[in-house]
């Protein structure tokens, strides 16, 4: 690939990863990894349990710096950049936590107002109507005054999804989104991804291991391997399932099933 390719498809990109290797102490959990997620993209990061797809995260949204490599948003390096920088480019991201990360001693509308209060200047009244709109967006409008725990785990997700997206993020993380929701509530929260991303043109990054959401959301995907640390297939996840003949990622999008089509919705 010549270096004005690079260059181009760097530009189109709203995230750039390029020759990351991440380790804890001396162990290594990933490395030479390489991918780019462009503007409007449903981007699943996927995997079995042990490959590294949460420590990606934490390295991309900056809890923890890489050994080697760079994360470029809109060709900014987010390691080389100033706190001033980095925190600009934090602005522009929201993060759906595995367990919601909701304060328990918190109404909806307070949980959701946090982030506005904490980094806007906006007026009462002004974060009152935008807290609001959030919650009406994720279909909770009405529930602003009741605690986390007064709701059932498909609201409780939708309410972290509506405090991740007060900003106004132009990008959307989500870590294992559909853990711990049942068959019906997990689909409902992927048509929810699919609404946003179509309506609100928010690049998303989901973190998953469900095949059924992977199938459903996905438009382009990398496939992370714990035995070699590194990206074993990327692409379209029914691409994938279609052309790739490598058995740990034929295993991982089948379940060892020749039953495929079970996993793909209409």
């Amino acid at each position: 690939m010549t270096q004005m390719q690079k260059e181009l498809i760097q530009d189109r990109a709203v995230v750039t990863v390029r020759d990351l290797t991440l380790a804890y102490d001396d162990y290594t959990v990933l490395k030479d990894i390489n991918f780019s997620i462009d503007r409007g993209d449903i981007f699943i990061i996927m995997g079995g349990n042990g490959c590294g797809k949460s420590t990606l995260l934490k390295f991309m949204i900056g809890l923890k710096p890489p050994v080697e490599g760079r994360v470029f948003y809109d060709g900014i390096d987010f390691w080389d950049a100033d706190q001033k920088n980095r925190n600009r480019i934090l602005k522009r991201v929201g993060i759906l936590y595995q367990r919601n990360a909701l304060w328990s001693s918190m109404t909806l509308a307070e949980n959701v107002s946090l982030p506005l209060e904490e980094y806007t200047d906006l007026g009462t009244n002004q974060i009152s109507e935008i807290v609001s709109l959030k919650l009406s967006l994720v279909g909770l409008n009405g529930f602003e005054d009741l605690y986390p725990s007064e709701l059932s785990g498909g609201m409780q997700k939708r309410a972290a999804l509506a405090r991740a997206m007060a900003l106004d993020p132009e990008i959307l993380f989500f870590d294992e989104p559909s853990a711990g929701l049942d068959p019906v509530n997990a689909r409902l929260l992927d048509d929810l991804i699919l609404e946003l991303s179509g309506s609100l043109k928010t690049t998303v990054v989901v973190i998953s291991h469900d095949l059924e959401s992977i199938f459903a959301i996905g438009n382009k995907s990398i496939f992370l391997d714990p035995e070699t640390k590194t990206i074993l297939a990327s692409g379209n996840p029914k691409d994938i399932l279609k052309d790739s003949q490598d058995p740990k990622v034929r295993s991982f999008l089948t379940r060892g099933r020749s039953d495929i089509k079970y996993y793909t919705r209409c």
